[in-house]
């Protein structure tokens, strides 16, 4: 079998690959290097010794030597580490599953021959130790086999994939076989969409690639079928090992494109005669008295080269052991031969547990495990059935792969790996596979470790060595260096170096600077110890400093300086960077003396230079100035004649090399004006090593000479750049558009102001329609004329047109486009011209669009009208009007006109629409109307301090009179009243109550008046209740009477909050609120206490500011027990109402004092008779109903109140005529309020409406007028194309509907 391979940092690979068959053929022992982290105190590497690929026999004495061993080092230090488990784990080499039984007298023999190196980095190791390392089989191994996982090494690695897609067609499946046999694996891609071959990859595990193992175990195989467009690929496995079982995954790539799959191989055991084993032979000492001693020697058991036929022996020794005592042990061993007794019994201690068989284990974890802190542990259990599903618990909690916890395959074993055990890993762990569990516990241990020799105080100066030492009571235990309570970082670069010998801990410092002075501590788990370390400056003196020099450009350059102490070194410093020595630059030290030479100065040489003394905060400084005369190096721009030709437009960045040092100034110049670095278009920019001239976008003005003027300390030099600048001719102005027909238009346009410096060859029309954004080029061929017919439009769509100019250079900007035009025809006349309104100067004429209107659409109307006896039209509007209504003023009082109205579009004025009849100059009177809006309907409530601001329409022509009065006087001058053409504005900014009441507003036009009346309620908080007082207490119960306030706020009262003290504490507590009576009984009051009463008032506002408490108080005293006590309890049981009835307070008073009197003569109390009271009553309306406005189409309801008991029978009446069965109306009765809805009422649906209610005692009603506003207009009757005679009659109806109305006011 082929040596383990090694990635690049030296670490075994993960899987072994299917022998290739071209490997070594002997042993090879591999050491691995430190990153494995295993080491134990008596071994300085790790030894591996893995089997050849065929069997073969120990030679006998005499016979020839065994190949020799190959010995592989691949680490240069010392395997540093923890001792990951307290026991020697002992490797039995295993083929095809079964351990094979030993010779009973040969011997392995190892020889060393050679070392062999596989990489640079590899050292030599003594052959002595390797020897050593060789022999001691027991020494701790860990090998990594293809069985294995992922070593914990590598999990922490980002395996980078590329984006997955679907390349494969056929998938490897895994399968089985058994050893010896040969399987193969398919995988198939399409290649319809790929241009080449895709790239395939054979993998074992995560890494291993399988392209460097073909040989003849493993071949790879690869083919194409023309006529499918399927690529093939295949991996044969020949006479397969049962190390080449586990995990593959084959990857596909073309380009972006990548697809995987995993698959897995079983290799199964083949089925042989049970071997049994020597265990006489197999429990035999390795070697007496060396070094090895007691520990065992499985070599025995290693399979050999050939198969001898050794004697089975008869005797069964473990069943005798099994079966013996345990005092025959002893005796059953020397009888057979077995010399190591301790062995035996351990093998026979886990031979005796018989535990219950388990379906999915063959072998359970063990009862507990044991580790150290910080070591490892693995645990391992052996599945029955390897394709279970195995998880792993952590005290209940599930265990997911991670560095720590590692899960391993090896064949049907399943181990896990805990890394670095901490206490927190001392828990109980269980692993179940399908239903079954087994458990076990882990305990972790730590030893702490004590402090022996503690640190001791250092006090040295800069450049000392300081060494801190340190004695702890363990060897190679952990320790952590502070200073000042920070962690020493002791890594590669750091200054700290960390020693450690056995117990022994050092901390050293090898060149000591100030900064290290502070406070050191060493930390153990059993204690700290701590130490001062104080680091002083020697003093440093400066005997010359450092002098600033002027150097010329290529001149030796040399700085000089000398401090004391002179075996002080320093660095040099460039503008903060550090200067290496090379062969240009030299750096002397000697002695006191510090120089630095340059043969050649360079302009970079230049700058601020320091030398450091290390250890020292001092330094020494001087400035380098390198100085060089400017030049203007023209011929880097590889044009003729210095001239520079720019097309217009573009951007000219103009980039010049110069030299000088230090930096010239750079000045542009064009003629006599200075082209400064700040402009916006032209700007001027000087870099260290150019200059650069830019112009942003180039115009006709920058073409000209411009000038260039370096100037230094060193010189001047002057350079001159001629830049020309050519342009396509400006866009034309936006083109005319004079003509319009059907579906041509005439265009003409002026030339552009500016020809880009070439005359202008044609032009070029295009065209496009308004709503579209693509341009349409209308000429191939230049147009040499200022004119165009554009042809072939559709008619009615409006288009647009645009020009540009062409000449030598390229084709101007579009011009702007011309204004929108359809070639349509005008539109017919509008219809139905009406009067509208007239005044004494102004008549309002109203229209209908007109019937065609066409594509091109409508942009207005134009209005004129004609003196009745005259033929001139005079234009009424100047602008074209949208609306179809328009007033026309400045008429001539009482004269006659004619009206006409003209549609206007893009194509011209349609014919016009004249009235037919001429129309008289004079107003038309309107009689008045007021409008009261739906909340002033009913009465207005705010509150005091309120603003009020009632808003009142109407209507009437002319400008009506408005008159505000107050229940007939005129109103308060604190009341604003603003009037307008068609409302009158209330307006109170603060009310107060004088300003409640009825206001009366009336409207005059000429002889005709309209009234209306508003009901304005200004409401405020209550005043308290009056009188209260304590009208009789008995028992536990207090009885209170009081009178109404005096104010009630101009509102009634709507209830009253009774509270309660006691005249202890003199806390209020509520007992009741919003009581309606003048009287009530407070009950349940607690005997012994004196209570005092106090009473508010309330309204819709609120509660009174103040209450009114009784004068008296009440004391509740524990009553004597009498004869008469029941007679009372009696009395107060039939007492079912809480108000006692009152008289008069003296003759309740009377009574009290004579039911006291003959209480105590022991007589009994008359109970009064009290007749129930009667709640029958005749229907009686609380809330009548209100004339009302409706608005046609919209619901209206009516609403009103009654009380009456028994229920009344509602019934509702239009017009005297009760409403039955009519789907418009709906009616509702809900605790006394009727409500009555209309539904979409019409001018129709207007009148008198009644409410009636009846029961046994009575009846009685109300009545309301509804008037619906907002039904059709003469205008909108026409237009619905309602017959004339049909729209007389329903105009006369309404007018003779609203005349009783008027005659009514007016009587009034």
């Amino acid at each position: 079998m082929p040596e383990p391979t090694k990635k690049d940092d030296g670490q075994p690979e993960e899987n072994v690959a299917p022998d290739s068959g071209d490997g070594p053929s002997e042993n090879s022992v591999v050491i691995t290097p430190k990153e494995a982290k295993v080491a134990t105190k008596d071994t300085e590497a790790i030894v591996t010794v893995t089997e050849p690929e065929a069997a073969v026999p120990i030679p006998a004495a005499g016979a020839p030597q065994p190949q020799p061993v190959v010995i592989v080092v691949t680490e240069i230090e010392p395997v540093e580490g923890e001792v990951t488990d307290p026991q020697p784990i002992v490797t039995e080499p295993v083929e095809n599953g079964h351990n094979e039984p030993a010779p009973t007298k040969a011997q392995k023999r190892v020889e060393v021959t050679e070392v062999k190196e596989e990489e640079p980095r590899t050292s030599k190791v003594p052959v002595s130790s390797m020897k050593k390392s060789a022999e001691s089989i027991a020494t701790p191994v860990k090998v990594w086999s293809m069985e294995d996982g992922q070593p914990p090494e590598e999990i922490d690695k980002q395996v980078d994939s590329p984006p997955l897609s679907t390349l494969l067609i056929e998938q490897p499946q895994s399968g089985s076989i058994n050893v010896g046999g040969d399987i193969s694996f398919v995988a198939k891609v399409e290649a319809k969409d790929l241009l080449r071959k895709p790239t395939i990859k054979w993998f074992k595990g995560k890494w291993m690639d399988l392209a460097s193992k073909t040989g003849k175990h493993l071949q790879l195989k690869e083919s194409f079928d023309r006529f499918t467009k399927i690529h093939t690929f295949e991996m044969h496995i020949i006479k397969a090992k049962e190390n080449y079982a586990g995990n593959y995954r084959c990857e596909v790539n073309y380009k972006d494109k990548f697809d995987s799959c995993s698959f897995d191989l079983e290799v199964k055991e083949v089925a042989e005669g049970s071997q049994s084993i020597d265990i006489r032979s197999a429990f035999k000492r390795s070697s007496e008295g060396q070094e090895d001693a007691g520990e065992l020697d499985f070599s025995g058991l290693l399979k050999h080269r050939e198969h001898k036929q050794e004697e089975v022996p008869e005797v069964d020794v473990w069943e005798i052991l099994k079966n013996a005592r345990p005092d025959e042990y002893e005796k059953i061993a020397f009888t057979y031969g077995i010399t190591d007794l301790r062995g035996l019994l351990k093998r026979l201690k886990k031979t005796k547990k018989e535990e219950k068989k388990s379906e999915a284990f063959a072998k359970r974890l063990e009862p507990a495990y044991q580790a150290d802190k910080g070591g490892k542990i693995r645990l391992v259990v052996d599945l029955a059935d390897p394709t279970v599903e195995l998880k792993w618990y952590k005290n209940g909690q599930e265990i997911r792969p991670t560095p720590k916890y590692i899960f391993e395959h090896k064949g049907t074993q399943r181990i896990m790996v805990i890394n670095n055990c901490q206490m927190n890993d001392d828990a109980a762990y269980s692993v179940t596979a399908g239903d079954e569990k087994c458990t076990t516990e882990l305990f972790v241990k730590e030893l702490p470790v004590n402090i022996v020799k503690q640190l001791e105080p250092v006090k040295t100066t800069v450049n000392e060595r300081i060494e801190l030492e340190c004695e702890v009571s363990e060897e190679g235990a952990k320790v952590k260096w502070m200073k000042n309570g920070v962690e020493v970082p002791t890594g590669v670069r750091s200054r700290y170096r960390v020693k450690s010998e056995g117990t022994k801990h050092w901390l050293i410092i090898d060149d000591a600077t100030k900064d290290d002075t502070g406070t050191y501590s060493l930390m153990a788990t059993g204690g700290t110890t701590e130490a001062h370390v104080q680091v002083d400056l020697k003093p440093l003196k400066i005997l010359m400093d450092l002098q600033s020099v002027t150097v010329l450009l290529g001149q030796p350059l040399k700085l000089n300086c000398e401090i004391y102490p002179g075996n002080v070194p320093g660095r040099w410093y460039k503008n903060g960077q550090l200067i290496q020595s090379s062969e240009r630059i030299n750096i002397l030290h000697r002695a006191k003396n510090h120089n630095l030479d340059i043969e050649s100065s360079t302009i970079h040489d230049a700058g601020d230079y320091t030398f450091v003394p290390e250890g020292y905060s001092q330094t020494l400084s001087a400035k380098v100035h390198i100085i060089d005369p400017p030049r203007v190096h023209l011929e880097a721009l590889n044009v003729q004649d210095n001239t520079v030709t720019i097309v217009a437009g573009n951007k000219l960045r103009l980039e010049i090399p110069i030299s000088g040092e230090p930096a010239p100034r750079v000045v542009w110049m064009k003629g006599e004006r200075v082209i400064l670095d700040s402009g916006n278009r032209v700007r001027a920019e000087t870099f260290a090593d150019q200059t650069c001239l830019t112009i942003d976008i180039a115009e006709r003005e920058d073409t000209g000479n411009y000038k260039i003027v370096l100037q230094n300390e060193a010189g001047e030099d002057t350079a001159s750049v001629k830049i020309k600048v050519v342009d396509i001719p400006d866009p034309p102005e936006a083109p005319l558009v004079p003509d319009v027909g059907g579906d041509w238009c005439t265009m003409t346009w002026e030339p552009p102001r500016y020809d880009g410096g070439s005359p202008i060859l044609g032009y070029f029309i295009e065209r496009k329609k308004k709503q579209s954004s693509r341009w349409m080029r209308l000429n191939f061929d230049l147009c040499k004329e200022t004119t165009f017919e554009p042809k072939k439009m559709i008619e009615g769509v409006p288009y647009e047109v645009r020009i540009f100019a062409v000449n030598a250079i390229g084709v101007s900007k579009p011009s702007e486009p011309s204004k929108p035009f359809i070639p349509l025809a005008v539109t017919s006349e509008p219809t139905m011209l009406v009067v509208d309104d007239v005044t004494d100067t102004t008549v309002t004429m109203k229209w209908r669009p007109p019937d065609t209107i066409g594509a091109a659409g409508l942009d207005g109307y134009q209005v004129e009208y004609c003196l009745e006896g005259t033929d001139e039209w005079i234009l009424a509007n100047k602008e074209l009007t949208e609306k179809t209504r328009y007033t026309i003023t400045g008429l001539p009082m009482e004269g006659k006109i004619f009206v006409r109205v003209k549609a206007i579009n893009a194509a011209g004025a349609s014919a016009p629409r004249t009235t037919q009849h001429s129309i008289l100059v004079k107003e038309v009177i309107e009689p008045p109307k007021i409008r009261i809006p739906r909340h002033l309907k009913q009465t207005y409530i705010r509150k005091v301090g309120e603003v009020v601001n009632l808003v009142v329409p109407f209507v009437g022509k002319p400008r009506p009179k408005v008159n505000w009065l107050k229940e007939g006087q005129p109103i308060d001058q604190t009341i604003s009243i603003r009037n307008s053409d068609c409302d009158s504005i209330m307006f109170i900014r603060k009310a107060e109550r004088k300003h409640s009441g009825k206001y009366e507003l009336s409207v005059q036009v000429e002889n005709h008046i309209d009234t209306a009346m508003l009901d304005i309620q200004i409401v405020d908080l209550p005043g308290p209740p009056q009188a209260v007082k304590i009208e009789e207490v008995w028992g536990t119960n207090v009885a209170l009477d009081w009178n109404p306030p005096k104010d009630n706020g101009n509102a009634p009262i709507i209830g009253y909050t009774i509270q309660k003290a006691d005249k202890k504490t003199m806390e209020w507590y509520t007992c009741i609120e919003h009581y309606h009576r003048t009287c009530i009984t407070i009950t349940d009051l607690v005997v012994g206490n004196e209570y005092f009463f106090r009473i508010y008032s309330e309204n819709m506002v609120g509660l009174s500011e103040s209450a009114t408490a009784t004068k008296d108080s009440a004391l509740i005293v524990k009553e004597g027990i009498f004869p008469h006590d029941t007679a009372l309890g009696l009395y107060h049981a039939k007492s079912h109402s809480p108000f006692p009835s009152h008289t008069s307070s003296s003759s309740s008073s009377s009574s009290r004092s004579s039911s006291h009197s003959h209480s105590q003569s022991g007589l009994l109390l008359k109970i009064p008779e009290y007749n129930d009271r009667d709640f029958t009553e005749a229907p009686t309306f609380t809330q009548p109903l209100i004339n009302t406005f409706a608005v046609a189409g919209y619901n209206a309801t009516l609403n009103c109140s009654v009380r009456a008991n028994p229920r009344p029978k509602v019934v509702w009446m239009k017009n005297k005529i009760t409403i039955i069965d009519d789907p418009r109306y709906r009616m509702f009765s809900n605790q006394g309020v009727c409500t009555l809805e209309i539904r979409k009422p019409s001018p129709f649906d207007g009148g008198v409406y009644t409410c009636k209610a009846v029961n046994d005692l009575g009846e009685a009603q109300v009545d309301c007028k509804l008037e619906v506003k907002g039904g059709f207009t003469f205008f909108e009757l026409m237009k619905r194309g309602v017959p004339l005679h049909l729209i007389d009659k329903y105009m006369n109806e309404s007018k003779t509907s609203e005349k009783p109305e008027s005659e009514k006011k007016e009587s009034n």
